[in-house]
């Protein structure tokens, strides 16, 4: 027998000497055994609070015999202290269940104690519960760093409410805009991804404890007294359902590519406005790379990062909706969940960071961007209004006439800063109409000046100071509110996991 397979027949492994007749093959060690320990450094810590908890919940039941509690949790206390990275995981002893149990077996002195933390335990709950709590753990970092990056774009809002830019379509200039209403334009769809990560959150965080093989057990077990030392803000109910809850996985990664959707918008403007061609910002040197072979560039790598990081979360989310399409109650759909989810949540807060970091240390060249909210006629449809208002013609008609003027201003080789004048529009009146308009200049000039026309904007969600100022003080109040909901979650379950380690040591010690 090699030394792999001795050391699973002595650790009596996924019943050899019971059920199975023969220790596991190599390839399956190598390839699906590897696979789940793999994950092990991610489960690890999640799982160890999970056996604690369900050995506590057995001990005020009092379903394991006195003399089998101390030594349980004291074993189980000693697992606990081991760093994840630590651990030995080894794939000849299978999933990260079994290492766990191999672990605590070697603590424990006497062979039969470990065995009663399988009382009315599936492998897979202990699996599910410690990947709920890690999931849980990951997704109230990425709510912090995302919390993060709404503050930043509100203070960088903020401080541009008078900064002048062209707003774009097609990326070619289509009206004037101030920096503070673009960059609300990301807040609001941040703002709406604070309300599904908050729900996805709470669904996540239902206990599924106690649900013996998969429809419930004959022992009398206190589900809502184990969800409470895990802190689970509810119970699944179902105990088959509890188990599984496929649609919570994929819920959770479609809310971060939903998420990373806005981040990458946002990053692909900040490319394009970081190019010499634009030239309305210039990157951090430390959120910046050199290309190796042409010394001039200065690339920014950090946007191009966020952008791939966007892309890999559709590739996470379509791994863990593939492999959730089975039959109910199989297991290889949560093999893959287990590791796909959290570091799906760790590669997104990542990006959340970064991008954040980015936007904290850009520098933002307002006077070129005020220069070139004027170009492109910029003006032309709030002449347009202005034409129906002073002049009483329909907004088609309007539009014929202005277009017909800057097209001829085009073909004369008048730069796209200089307004469309009175003259001009009575040229294309005759030319269209047959008649003269014979507005004044200066009324046909203040029609095109960027700084009224966005001043002009004063209605719910418009883009004058008053207007953003109003966007800005509801998305506050409602960033605000979900910071101090992040921050009070980040307490409790720090509370949670002491007040729970206090009671296993006080057992222990008992």
């Amino acid at each position: 027998m090699s030394e792999n397979k001795q050391r699973a027949a002595q650790a009596g492994h996924m019943g050899y000497g019971s059920r199975l007749k023969e220790q596991p093959a190599d390839e399956l060690v190598q390839s699906a055994f590897a696979h789940e320990v793999a994950d092990g450094v991610l489960l690890y810590h999640g799982m160890s609070l999970a056996d604690l908890a369900y050995c506590v919940m057995l001990c005020e039941c009092a379903l394991i015999p006195l003399s089998a509690r101390s030594p349980l949790l004291r074993g189980l206390l000693d697992l606990h202290a081991v760093p994840a990275h630590q651990f030995p995981f080894d794939p000849i002893y299978g999933d990260v269940y079994t290492n766990r149990e191999q672990a605590l077996r070697e603590r424990v002195p006497h062979s039969s104690v470990d065995g009663w933390l399988r009382l009315g335990r599936a492998r897979r709950e202990s699996s599910t519960v410690g990947y709920l709590i890690t999931a849980r753990k990951h997704l109230l970092r990425l709510i912090e760093a995302h919390a993060a990056l709404i503050a930043a774009l509100l203070r960088l809002a903020a401080q541009h409410r008078a900064t002048l830019m062209p707003d774009y379509t097609y990326l070619q200039k289509a009206h004037p805009t101030t920096l503070a209403h673009y960059l609300l334009t990301f807040a609001a769809p941040l703002l709406r991804d604070a309300e599904r990560l908050r729900a996805a959150y709470a669904r996540l965080n239902q206990s599924p404890i106690g649900g013996g093989s998969v429809n419930g057990s004959r022992l009398p077990l206190d589900r809502a007294r184990a969800a409470e030392l895990l802190g689970f803000e509810g119970i699944a109910a179902h105990t088959r359902d509890a188990m599984w809850q496929p649609d919570v996985a994929i819920e959770v990664a479609a809310a971060v590519v939903i998420l990373m959707t806005t981040l990458d918008r946002l990053s692909e403007d900040l490319y394009i406005f970081a190019t010499e061609e634009f030239g309305y910002l210039t990157l951090a040197d430390a959120h910046s790379r050199t290309s190796v072979i042409m010394p001039q560039k200065k690339n920014p790598y950090s946007l191009a990062y966020v952008r791939g990081a966007a892309r890999a979360s559709s590739a996470a989310l379509h791994t863990i909706i593939a492999t959730n399409q089975t039959p109910s109650g199989q297991p290889d759909n949560r093999i893959f969940a287990y590791g796909d989810l959290p570091r799906a949540l760790d590669n997104a807060t990542r990006a959340l960071h970064l991008l954040t970091g980015v936007l904290e240390r850009a520098e933002w060249h307002t006077e070129r961007m005020a220069a070139r909210s004027a170009e492109g006629f910029s003006g032309a449809t709030d002449l347009g209004d202005y034409l129906s208002e002073a002049a009483e013609l329909d907004p088609r008609t309007a539009h014929r006439l202005i277009g017909y003027a800057v097209r001829a201003a085009l073909e004369a080789g008048q730069p796209s800063s200089t307004p469309i004048s009175s003259a001009a529009l009575d040229q294309a009146a005759q030319a269209l109409l047959g008649r003269m308009l014979n507005l004044p200049e200066d009324a046909v000039r203040k029609a095109q000046d960027a700084a009224a026309i966005v001043e002009s904007r004063r209605g719910l969600g418009g883009a004058s100071a008053d207007s953003v100022t109003a966007l800005l003080a509801d998305y506050q109040a409602r960033y605000q509110d979900y910071q101090w909901w992040e921050d009070q979650e980040q307490v409790r379950l720090e509370m949670v996991e002491q007040t729970l380690l206090i009671i296993a040591r006080t057992i222990a010690e008992s």
